[in-house]
């Protein structure tokens, strides 16, 4: 049933966005005409035309650019509002604060209420021809209540829907009804889909202690919603609770109360991509593109992408707090392994210049004694390669002077050392050498590298047994192959992005050279030079998209999804995009999936460091049903003693059963009798891994 509901209330989002589009297209004919004809306005051929035609048609071209840009994922958000008999709640044509909504209206008003206005919300606003709202501007007043109302403060808002698109196809919706009280009355006729429909289920029900409750799951959730920034918000609360629609509602009120601050800067990070998708399907602060990033763990890294997970087993190992000391010193032994296998072992035959009409050279012991020295300390590898330059001519200038004394003088002998810099560093030889002796070190090829046992041994030490190091060496020799085969991050897991990313800063970023640029004629006629706001580079006018991606590296305001299963690698990897951010942290305790949750806790603290915590606790389960939350309520006793479960208020009748599944056909014929004993969508829960071959089961 809830099926066809929704699809009908899909159809109808797309009857309107096919009148959208129809309006758009129109306004894009408008604003080409427009163009076209602002150019016939030179004809005149006077200053004044000239000048009218240029502002012509600059004003049409960016109107043309700003139709086109804006026209993926137009409409994204609808609400309904009570009429005139619901009292004022949020004024419309106000930019009022969030608080500043009048009292509830009694229920003399409320009786005589109803649906008043249904607005869409939107990129832009679009009128029809006579002048109607079809969409409202997300940036417009009458849109504020899209992003401020909650079920406390709901103001006249009813219903909320984020509608979900690609391109012009409307392929989901997902509500909040923010007034359950009003759930018989005004809004009896209205559908709601998704978590919300379990809300107005609530809220039809008879008796006061039911919409106690669901008063009480509207309370505690507003006020983690509006907690303040600052800081750490901790959010607690067993299955059910609503704990990732919390803290996304919480990445919309940020933004509608400090957009300067968090628009393009508020990350959310969710464990795999399937919470990735859901997340991007609820959140409704989705309202300009870049607001807002939704990363997986396997992608936080750019230019990977990784779904794979590892064995338990393997997953222990790389998401070990020890695999940033194993990483330390595989940053440093890997050096001399990539210099060998990509330029013979350049080391093995010495260095040879010839400089100040003297030929000097450095033998392969003199040259392994170099580079430990510039490898002692712990600066990256990659900001290195200068101090090995240097090194390398200081050795070669005492061969020189062990010949031919160098001036007594001191400004002579500088000059004279001056000019042996010069000469011999910029010789062909020398410059080669440096190339293959300190190359370029990269995440990737150093990850690579470690499926060398005995490279992998040196660099552990003693932090990993030898049965740990046999095994990832073998994984890691696996992953990577693949990986380089497919030219993307097939062949790596999830839990090897966070060893990339500990590469990353364990190896710098190698120096650039300094490449002559071409000059640039406007600058040599008047010395303009070009200037851009963060707000340019963030769309992309006139830079790089590496621009767009260094300005991006930190966040500031980090939300993490189901933070209990995070390992300690992979809070260091997390920690690293927050590092001046606020944070709002979100997880189940009793559920955590890494073994050693006090290494995993050391992790998470260091990650948020001494912010002032804020923490809450999500009481209801709303959404599983009492039977099931019966039987979970048991595992909890057993995994995680003293923890008080949240107190499920729905019940279906239907209690579970526990019987044995042999093979595919149990599954298929579990799957069809459970359909046909409830309404709704049957789970079938199974390993990662094993995902591909489930679907397979129950295909049809």
């Amino acid at each position: 049933m809830q099926d066809t509901v929704r699809d009908r209330e899909i159809a109808a989002e797309q009857r309107h966005m096919d009148r959208v589009y129809r309006r758009l297209d129109e306004k894009l004919q408008e604003a080409e005409f427009l163009l076209a004809d602002a150019g016939k306005i030179a004809s005149v051929a006077t200053p004044g035309a000239l000048a009218e035609r240029d502002a012509m048609v600059y004003r049409a071209g960016r109107h043309l650019q700003r139709l086109n840009s804006e026209f993926e994922d137009f409409v994204f958000g609808r609400i309904d509002l009570l009429g005139n008999g619901g009292g004022r709640g949020i004024d419309l044509d106000e930019d009022t604060a969030p608080d500043d909504a009048d009292p509830e209206p009694g229920p003399e008003e409320l009786e005589a209420a109803g649906i008043g206005e249904v607005l869409h919300i939107g990129r832009l606003g679009v009128l029809d021809a006579d002048y109607a709202p079809l969409v409202v501007d997300w940036r417009a007043p009458a849109a504020a209540p899209f992003y401020r109302a909650t079920p406390v403060r709901p103001g006249r808002v009813v219903r909320r829907r984020v509608i979900r698109s690609l391109g012009r196809k409307v392929l989901g919706v997902e509500d909040d009804l923010l007034r359950p009280d009003l759930a018989e009355t005004v809004a009896a006729d209205l559908p709601v889909v998704g978590d919300g429909a379990l809300m107005a289920a609530l809220g039809r029900a008879r008796g006061h202690a039911m919409r106690d409750i669901v008063s009480s799951i509207q309370a505690e959730q507003d006020e983690v919603v509006r907690a303040p920034a600052g800081g750490v918000t901790e959010v607690r609360g067993g299955p059910g609770t609503g704990k990732t629609a919390v803290a996304l509602h919480r990445a919309a009120y940020l933004l509608y109360t400090d957009r300067r601050r968090y628009s393009g800067a508020i990350l959310v990070v969710s464990p795999t991509p399937l919470l990735v998708a859901y997340t991007e399907g609820v959140l409704p602060s989705l309202g300009e593109e870049g607001q807002v990033s939704v990363r997986a763990l396997g992608d936080l890294v750019d230019g990977v992408e990784a779904q794979r997970f590892d064995t338990p087993e393997l997953a222990r190992i790389k998401g070990s707090a020890r695999m940033a000391r194993v990483l330390r010193g595989a940053a440093r032994a890997a050096m001399e392994a990539v210099s060998r296998a990509d330029h013979g072992d350049p080391a093995a035959r010495g260095l040879r210049v010839t400089a100040g009409g003297r030929t000097l050279r450095l033998s392969p012991g003199e040259l392994a004694g170099i580079r430990r020295t510039v490898l002692g300390g712990t600066a990256p590898v990659n900001s290195l390669r200068p101090r090995a330059r240097r090194l390398l001519l200081d050795a070669l200038y005492a061969k020189l002077v062990a010949e031919l004394p160098a001036p007594s003088d001191a400004a002579a002998a500088a000059e004279h050392r001056a000019d042996f810099n010069a000469d011999a560093g910029t010789e062909a030889p020398f410059m080669e050498f440096l190339e293959g002796w300190w190359p370029a070190l990269t995440p990737r090829r150093v990850l690579a590298a470690l499926g060398d046992r005995r490279l992998l041994a040196r660099a552990a030490g003693r932090v990993l047994t030898r049965a740990e190091t046999d095994a990832l060496a073998a994984d890691l020799r696996r992953g990577t192959s693949a990986a380089a085969s497919a030219g993307r991050g097939d062949g790596l897991t999830v839990h090897d992005v966070a060893l990339l990313d500990e590469l990353r800063v364990q190896l710098g970023v190698p120096p650039e050279p300094a490449r002559p640029r071409e000059p640039d004629a406007l600058e040599e006629l008047g010395g303009v030079e070009e200037v851009r706001v963060w707000a340019d580079r963030m769309d992309g006018r006139g830079g790089a998209a590496d621009d767009r991606e260094r300005d991006r590296t930190e966040y500031t305001h980090l939300i993490v999804d189901e933070a209990q299963d995070l390992t300690p690698m992979q809070w260091r990897m997390v920690g690293r995009r927050g590092a001046h951010a606020t944070w709002t942290v979100v997880g189940d305790p009793a559920q955590s999936s890494w073994i050693d949750t006090e290494e995993a806790r050391a992790a998470r603290e260091e990650a948020l460091g001494s912010r002032r915590r804020r923490a809450f606790t999500l009481t209801v389960n709303y959404r599983n049903s009492a039977e099931m939350a019966a039987v979970a309520d048991r595992v909890l006793r057993l995994a995680a003693p003293g923890t008080e479960p949240p107190r499920a208020v729905r019940s279906t009748g239907v209690s579970p059963r526990f019987g044995a599944v042999r093979s595919a056909d149990d599954v298929r014929a579990e799957v069809a009798r459970l359909l046909g004993e409830v309404d709704g969508t049957v789970g079938v829960v199974v390993p990662m891994a094993r995902r591909a071959e489930a679907r397979g089961w129950v295909s049809g």
